[in-house]
């Protein structure tokens, strides 16, 4: 009797995992960032070329919108691995365990720079942090020098730097859900902010008011929530060459005859100066998978492999082609190490 009482338990928890599964699903299902999202097509692509599976099916939801769809559950009704342009939030984490999501492992990919880009028909311009700030953010320091922030006044660069041009304030860039945004405002419009000692001593101070003072985006028209679709803001900056749009490089890279990238704190977004550290706008790149689903869904561990191989994410592999910025050896080692052992998070 007292072995049965143990025995049941696990004769239902058995039983409910295989629950979840029984409805099955044939391919891989892939969610999240739309700057990881050309990366993760191209390798799927190889991948159902290759392996003799279906081709997983890769979507472009938002890094946000990814983990939201990632961390709902277990199953088939839930995709498999999320991309993200940024590393999963200690509140996503907390999200995923309690909904059952318990075996995440984690995977960087490689680093990608963001731009200000605009059309190739204007003059390249060449901002600092600060100039982006004082442009984007909601409020800006008062210029009289009083340690208090105004609603930003200014209309066009010429406003924020007298060496800019007088054209008007227009930035096409991602909605809030996207880790390209969650990048932008940290590494750009926090990195300007900071240039402003009582701000950046605020920090210490208060750094839920610090941050709402350096992450606020101005709603007043002069930055456009463009979508996730970052090819359809490079179609929108070729028909108004005065505005600049904010994307992932490997979106300027594979547009470079359309658009051209700014120069930030005298430094061109090249492939080069990303993967040295020198541009400042530059952010790692990752996608997270349910350990649950290996083995189940078919062709995973495959997927996994092919992603962390090499001849993908390599100094001369096929992402590096599409504008990847790949991680040094000894780093790619580490990862792809820890994915063939299938080593889960134990926190954020």
């Amino acid at each position: 009797m007292i072995r049965l009482k143990h025995t049941i338990p696990f004769i239902l928890s058995v039983a409910a995992t295989a629950s979840v599964f029984a409805a099955g699903r044939d391919y891989i299902s892939i969610v999240g960032s739309s700057t990881v999202y050309p990366f993760a097509t191209v390798v799927a692509e190889q991948f159902g070329r290759s392996y003799g599976v279906k081709t997983p099916k890769v979507e472009s939801t938002g890094s946000g919108g990814g983990m939201k769809l990632f961390c709902a559950g277990v199953g088939v009704e839930h995709p498999d691995i999320t991309n993200s342009s940024r590393r999963m939030k200690a509140s996503e984490f907390k999200k995923c365990l309690a909904n059952g999501v318990t075996g995440i492992i984690e995977v960087k990919i490689g680093y990608d720079g963001i731009v200000l880009a605009n059309s190739k028909r204007s003059p390249q311009m060449s901002v600092s942090r600060k100039d982006i700030y004082l442009a984007l953010a909601k409020e800006i320091p008062d210029p009289s020098g009083a340690e208090k922030l105004i609603a930003n006044p200014h209309k066009t660069w010429k406003d924020v730097n007298s060496s800019l041009p007088a054209n008007k304030i227009e930035v096409l860039g991602p909605p809030p859900t996207s880790g390209t945004r969650d990048a932008f405002v940290e590494l750009a419009m926090e990195g300007g902010c900071s240039h402003f000692a009582w701000i950046k001593a605020m920090k210490k101070q208060d750094k839920k008011k610090y941050k709402s003072m350096c992450h606020t985006i101005r709603e007043d028209g002069a930055f456009v929530e463009a979508g996730e679709n970052d090819n359809l803001i490079v179609q929108k900056l070729e028909a108004n060459p005065k505005a600049f749009g904010v994307f992932g490089f490997s979106f300027l890279d594979q547009n470079a005859d359309k658009v051209q990238g700014s120069l930030v704190d005298n430094k061109a977004p090249s492939f080069e100066n990303i993967a040295d550290g020198n541009y400042t706008i530059s952010r790692p790149l990752y996608f997270y998978v349910k350990k649950a689903h290996v083995g189940v869904i078919p062709g995973i561990k495959d997927f996994l492999a092919e992603f962390t191989s090499d001849k993908a994410w390599g100094d001369e592999g096929y992402l590096s082609d599409k504008g990847l910025i790949p991680m040094p050896e000894q780093e790619r080692g580490k990862f792809a190490s820890d994915v063939r052992a299938l080593n889960v998070l134990s926190s954020l």
